[in-house]
Parts: C-alpha cells; structure tokens; sequence
C-alpha cells in the first residue's frame, strides 16, 4: 500500500491538501470523492514528477480549451442533466487545472442557490466576459443549451484566426532567431581570430571592417552595457504600455505596421462581427450587445471605437453610419451592418462579414508568410555576406598587393 498527496475542493469550494493510503491511484482517486470531495490533483507521496505551484499563477486557459468545455457541456445539458451533475462532470474530466478549478467553484456556488452566470462572475479571471454575458442572456430566454454551443462554435473560430496567425509568424520568426545566431556567433568566435593578424598589417583598415571589429569588442567584453540597453528596453516599453495613452498609441501603430496591420485589422473585425452576431442571437439587448463586443476586441483602438458607437447608437443614431464615423472599420462593415438595419437582418449581415474576413485573414498570412520568408533570407544574406567582406576584404587587398 502506498500513500498519495492529494489537492481536492469540498462542497464549499476549500481547498483541501492531504495524504491518503492505497493501493494505486485509481484507488485513491475514488476514496477522496467518497469523502465528498472533488479531486484536483493527485500523486505519489515524494514523486519526482509532482507538480510545483507558484503562487498568483495560473495556467492560461486558450479558446480551444472552452470550445471543448461549452461543447461538451451544451452536449450534457441537452441529454437533460441538472446544471450541478453537469458541472461535477465536467469538473472530472476537464484537463486544465485553472478551468477545473474554476468549474468546481461554480458547482459550489450553483448548489448554494446561485445562478450559473452569477457562479462564473466569482470566476471572472478565468471565464470570459463574453461567455458569463452569453450564459446569462441564455438563463433569460431559456436557451441555456443554445447560448453555450454558440459559445462552442465563436471560440473554435477564434482559436483557429490565433491559429493562424501564429503558424503565419512561426517560421519567420524562427528565421530571425536563426540570423541574430549566426551574427553573434561570427562577431564572437570568427572576428576575434582575425584581430591579431589586422593589428599585424600595420595599414589603416576599411571603416566597415573597423566597424565589425568594435562590435566584435563590444560582444565580448562589454556584454553587461548590451544587457543593461536590453533590460532598458523591456522595462521602458512595460511602463510605456502601463497606462491607457502608451497603449493606444502602441495599438495604433500596429494597425499600421507594414503587412501585419492590414491582417490585425481583418482579424479584429473578423472578431468584432462574430461576437456582436452571437449576442443578437442570443437574444442580448444591442447596447448591451456593442458593450461586451467592445470589453473583448484586443486592440484598444477598436475597443474605443465601439464605445463611441454605443454612445451614438444610445442617441438614437444608427450603428452604420457611427462605424462608419469612428473611421477605422472598413466600408464593408458598415454598409453590410446598414443593409442589415434596413431589411431587419443585422445578425445575418454580421455573419456574413465574420465569414467574409476569416477568409480574408487566411489569404492575408499566407501572403505575409510568402513575401517574409524571402525577405528575411535576403536581410540575412546581406548581414552574414557583410561581415564576411569586412573580415576578408583587408586580406584579399593585401594578398592582391603581394602578388
């Protein structure tokens, strides 16, 4: 018989930490949940592979996460299982520790009385804004099922426009950490063994060549002011972003950023036009609708945007000609929205602007993938074959004087 630490929550949402004798884990596993406990963790007393928790981190829970976890608790509901089994189960089989954690805190809540909205606004550093708006716009009309498998099909999709991106930039930036290697390594190893030999010429050497060799100096023996310029940096950007103007401008720019920009507007009205559908469709008032849509949008300079279109849709004014005024959506959304105010059909027309712009993001980063590549092996060719011809140049003219 062996003894297992365990890490479970007790029907208040306590933490619990203790050791339990048995013969294996499963074993184990079930006589903590006799003891009317919901097991988080469980290991070998004095494992080696046992998990180390720091404290105030969480592991981030991604869209793909809750697009399998609203999936398969729509599923549950549907088969008509109370919302507390339906969370028991999903607390059980849910692999994310921070979203287990979460769900077991939400059964709790929802066993004392509460609603399931009001238990994920306990949770709201793990739940979405956009999910706990969704869930209580489906306890209101009834469509609990309905608003969570909606919720299922809106993280798929933004986990597949994350996707995207991401493998769109991999490569290239596998390309840069490649070159910035090989320039390090040539400054440190390579031009270090020519340095006695051009002291030995005894001629004034090219500007290019005395340029390689002071940075060769500098990598070498004052790498602290390199780390110091580094840290500089980092810590500068980090308050630069701190407060609401260096965001906004730091935002701004990247709208403008040669490639990416066009991609990062497509993706946050991509964005934008699939939240605010989901909404309607769930039966969410349009006020509240634009509101939610505005706390999800990443960039601040569209979050912003739809704040003011709010305002002027409170005023009576419609919601095409305010995103036409705020100037940072294309013409597209705002005349679709339009024909969508005019025929009654908003939800409809925002669909198909979502459709619409997750193709053009795939197109877009296939094409940014097509131009960087070349472009950054052609950047790399000249820096490499630069530092070459300052390291050789001197020699050949010498040899050429000799001969």
């Amino acid at each position: 018989m062996a003894t297992f630490a365990y890490e479970a929550y007790d029907s208040n949402g306590a933490k619990k930490k203790a050791t339990i004798d048995a013969d294996n884990i499963a074993e184990a596993t079930q006589k903590v949940k006799d003891n009317g406990l919901t097991v988080i963790s469980i290991k070998p007393q004095g494992s080696l592979d046992q998990e180390i928790h720091i404290p105030g981190m969480k592991k981030k829970v991604s869209p793909r996460d809750f697009s399998v976890f609203c999936r398969q608790f729509s599923s549950i509901l549907k088969a008509g299982v109370s919302i507390v089994d339906a969370l028991e189960m999903m607390a059980d089989q849910t692999e994310n520790k921070t979203l287990k954690a979460a769900v077991v805190n939400v059964q709790s809540a929802v066993e004392k009385g509460e609603n399931l909205s009001t238990g994920m606004k306990r949770n709201d550093d793990v739940f979405p804004s956009l999910f706990i708006s969704m869930v209580e716009a489906g306890e209101a009309s009834g469509g609990l099922e309905s608003s969570i498998e909606r919720m299922a099909d809106q993280f798929e999709k933004d986990a597949k426009l994350k996707g995207q991106l991401k493998s769109a930039l991999t490569y290239p930036i596998v390309l840069i950490i490649v070159m910035i290697a090989v320039v390090v390594v040539m400054i440190t190893k390579v031009v270090p063994s020519f340095v006695t030999m051009f002291e030995d010429l005894g001629t004034q050497l090219p500007f290019a060549t005395r340029f390689v060799i002071a940075l060769s100096d500098i990598f070498l023996h004052k790498w602290w002011l390199i780390a110091a310029v580094v840290i500089a940096i980092v810590v500068g950007r980090k308050l630069y972003l701190s407060n609401d103007k260096g965001k906004h401008m730091s935002d701004a720019n990247k709208l403008k950023t040669p490639l990416l920009g066009q991609i990062r507007i497509k993706t946050a009205c991509a964005q934008f036009s699939r939240t605010l559908a989901t909404l309607l469709a769930a039966g969410m008032p349009v006020m509240d609708a634009i509101q939610t849509t505005a706390n999800t949008m990443d960039n601040l300079v569209f979050k912003e945007a739809l704040e003011k279109v709010r305002t002027g849709v409170s005023l009576g004014l419609s919601m095409s000609s305010q995103l036409k005024a705020v100037g940072c959506f294309p013409p597209l959304v705002y005349h679709m929205v339009g024909i969508g105010e005019e025929t009654g059909s908003a939800e409809g027309m925002l669909n198909n602007v979502a459709v619409y712009y997750d193709e053009e993001v795939e197109q877009a980063t296939k094409a940014m993938t097509t131009v960087m590549e070349p472009l950054i092996i052609i950047v790399m060719a000249l820096v490499v074959g630069g530092i070459i011809a300052a390291v050789y140049g001197p020699m050949i003219t010498l040899y050429n004087t000799l001969g």
